[in-house]
């Protein structure tokens, strides 16, 4: 589409980058005002598709086709001009166009900037053009279709980079048959959100379910035969060199926003776009910017839930539903559901027993990969992780989140049922007001109503609150409440 005359066009509000958070700003801005003028631009050449779940793909647990988030028959039902497959080239600031790479021109009266983040690669000697065959950055669905490739035949992956998405491939890998080796520069496993006990105990678990893991480990280079990777290079204790062989090298050593759209606008960028609590540019107050491409507070978010509650704050600025809406932060919650690896990690996770303003509760039974840690100040949870076992991971959330003070006996923080306090993933005791899918915000209560309206299944429950569709890590619960709910009504009907 080649559109020549811009100022023809009405300016309505143009979201560049369609993935988890601009999808999800589209959807919420038609669900309050189907009329507005709305353009979204997305580089991929598909709907969009819930980033999290890749490691399903990649584990084959899911197929490509059920991770999907918006079907494209939905934005021309929805009046939604709708680019996939159509990078945005240039923004020109002055007169409010974006410029796309098909040769479009768009004007703009609001331009929301949710271009994501990428794979950070390392520049290892060899790969000026590229990656070699049989190496992969882990980051989309065309990567991940090229891992699931590159396994069929291969018996040995190495996989660089022991934080969540690392081990969540690595996990994924060793479940279709290969012998995998993590290889991390940090001395323990996922060291942002782990302290080290915990990091051991997760690789123990892996260990026994086909991971290996090399720490302190720097890899220097590929090695690299007739353009194919044949595994990686370490820098050695003694200043020598140490090879691991492999046919298949995953690399997922993180990612960096992508900003260089916005930098070459002339908008203020630190590690994402520099906004304000209403999700504004401090530069430009037609440009907006929400997920992992826009930093608040001195902070970037790299997960789904506070994407998605931007989304939520921005549009109902944009439709002016709550113009009192603001984003003032968010509580980072990160979950692993890597097929025999169930991990919670939250908040200040770090602090040891030599803090004295912060009490620290530990659990740990190594033999059967558990591991529970929660850090208090001021009797409130400021952090957690569990690993292995996550039944209290409810509690621990809500009190977390709503900085709540804490029951008597801190044993029930680990083991539910124990002491005074009733565990709140329980569906009988859970209150009304809990929010049992954090990424979505979605209440039990609501979840209930839901139930009343005729939502009788899990699934139908989730299509219409859109719990379980973030990291999916509150699927159990729902399902939970829903049959509690059903038992509940056939009591009554009996």
């Amino acid at each position: 589409m080649n559109d020549i005359d811009p100022e023809s066009r009405p300016r309505g509000t143009v979201i560049v980058g369609n993935g988890m958070a601009g999808s999800r700003l589209v959807t919420e801005i038609r669900a309050r005002d189907p009329h507005v003028p709305l353009t979204v631009y997305g580089a991929e050449p598909r709907q969009p598709y819930n980033r999290v779940l890749l490691s399903n793909v990649l584990a084959g647990v899911s197929r490509p086709d059920q991770i999907g988030l918006v079907d494209p028959s939905w934005y021309e039902a929805n009046g939604v001009d709708a680019r996939l497959g159509v990078e945005v080239v240039r923004i020109d600031r002055e007169a409010r166009v974006v410029h796309g790479s098909d040769g479009s021109a768009v004007p703009y009266g609001t331009l929301v900037l949710a271009t994501g983040s990428n794979s950070f690669v390392p520049p290892f000697p060899g790969t000026e053009d590229g990656l070699p065959a049989g190496a992969v950055a882990f980051r989309t669905l065309d990567d991940c279709r090229e891992i699931i490739d590159a396994a069929e035949g291969a018996r040995r992956a190495v996989v660089i980079g022991g934080g969540l998405l690392g081990i969540e491939a690595a996990r994924g890998l060793a479940g279709r048959g290969l012998e995998v080796t993590v290889v991390h520069l940090a001395g323990h496993l996922m060291e942002r959100q782990l302290d080290p006990g915990a990091g051991k105990v997760l690789a123990r678990t892996l260990h026994r379910l086909g991971v290996c893991s090399r720490l302190d480990a720097n890899v220097t280079g590929l090695g690299i035969e007739a353009g194919r990777v044949t595994g990686v290079e370490l820098a050695g204790a003694d200043g020598g060199r140490e090879s691991i062989g492999a046919d298949l090298v995953v690399v997922a050593c993180g990612v960096r926003p992508e900003v260089g759209l916005a930098r070459a606008a002339g908008l203020e960028v630190d590690r994402g776009v520099v906004v304000d609590e209403t999700l504004r540019s401090v530069t430009d107050p037609a440009v907006r910017a929400i997920g992992e491409c826009s930093q608040y507070g001195g902070t970037v978010y790299g997960l789904v839930a506070p994407a998605w509650e931007q989304a939520t704050v921005l549009a109902d600025l944009l439709t002016g539903a709550d113009a009192a809406a603001r984003f003032t932060g968010a509580r980072e919650i990160t979950r692993l559901k890597a097929a025999s690896v169930d991990l919670v990690a939250m908040g200040e996770t770090h602090h040891g027993d030599d803090d004295p303003e912060v009490e620290v509760i530990r659990f740990a039974d190594a033999s059967r990969g558990t591991y529970k840690k929660v850090a208090i100040r001021a009797d409130r949870v400021i952090g957690a992780i569990l690993l292995g076992e996550t039944s209290t991971a409810g509690t621990l959330t809500q009190l977390y989140d709503r900085a709540a003070p804490l029951p008597a006996d801190r044993l029930s923080l680990f083991f539910p049922g124990m002491g005074g306090a009733q565990p709140a993933d329980s569906p009988v005791r859970m209150p009304d007001a809990a929010t049992v899918c954090n990424c979505n915000n979605v209440s039990k209560g609501r979840i209930r109503a839901c139930w009343e309206d005729g939502a009788r299944t899990a699934d139908e429950v989730c299509a219409r609150t859109r719990a379980g569709t973030g990291c999916g890590g509150c699927r159990d619960a729902v399902e939970g409440i829903v049959a509690w709910l059903g038992e509940q009504d056939s009591v009554a009907a009996g």
